[in-house]
C-alpha cells in the first residue's frame, strides 16, 4: 500500500512539472490564457490517480503558473474544477468518453462560469463590461483541444496494454 502512494504522489509530481511546462503552449483568448495541456494532465489524474490527486496536482500547477508568470488566476476555477468533475465521473464510470465529456462541462462550462466572480472581486475586471459567462467559449475552447489530445493518448496507451499495466502499478481498476 505504500509503494501505491509513493508511485502515485511521484506521478502527482511528474504531470505537475507537466502542466507547468505545457502552459508555454498556450494561447490568449478574450482575456484568459488558455492552456490546452492542462486539461490532458486533468484527465490524465482522473484515470491514474483520482479525483483527489486530480485536484491538488491542478492546485499546485495554477499556482506555479501563477508564480512563474505563466497564467492568470482564473486557472484555478478552470483546472480544479475539470479534475474534480473528470476525476468523479471516471471514479464512478471507469469509461474514457463521459470522463473526457466530465472535463469539457467542468472546465468549459462550470470553470469558466466561475472565472467570472474570480476577475471581478480578484483581478478587478469590470464585471458589467465583460458579462458573466464570457470565459465560458475560451475555457471550452482550450478544454476540447486539451481533451482531443487526452483521448489520442488515452486510447493510445489503452490498445498497446500500458495503460492498464500503469492503473495495476497504481492500485487502480482498469479503464473500459
Amino acid at each position: 500500500m505504500k509503494s501505491n502512494r509513493t508511485a502515485k504522489l511521484a506521478l502527482a509530481g511528474v504531470l505537475t512539472a507537466v502542466a507547468v511546462v505545457g502552459s508555454f503552449i498556450s494561447f490568449p483568448l478574450f482575456g484568459s490564457k488558455c492552456a490546452p495541456v492542462q486539461h490532458l494532465v486533468n484527465v490524465i489524474c482522473a484515470i491514474l490517480l483520482g479525483p483527489g490527486y486530480g485536484v491538488a496536482v491542478a492546485f499546485c500547477a495554477s499556482l506555479l503558473r501563477n508564480l512563474l508568470g505563466l497564467g492568470s488566476l482564473m486557472a484555478f476555477p478552470g483546472s480544479m474544477i475539470g479534475a474534480l468533475c473528470c476525476g468523479l465521473v471516471y471514479k464512478y464510470s471507469r469509461k474514457v468518453l463521459p470522463t473526457l465529456a466530465a472535463e469539457i462541462i467542468g472546465t468549459g462550462v462550470i470553470g469558466g462560469t466561475l472565472a467570472y466572480p474570480v476577475a471581478v472581486l480578484l483581478m478587478g475586471v469590470d464585471g458589467a463590461a465583460i458579462g458573466t459567462f464570457v470565459y465560458v467559449v475560451p475555457f471550452l475552447i482550450s478544454t476540447c483541444a486539451g481533451s482531443v489530445l487526452a483521448g489520442i493518448l488515452v486510447y493510445t496507451l489503452r490498445g498497446t496494454g500500458t495503460l492498464q499495466k500503469m492503473q495495476r502499478t497504481l492500485g487502480q481498476e482498469t479503464v473500459r
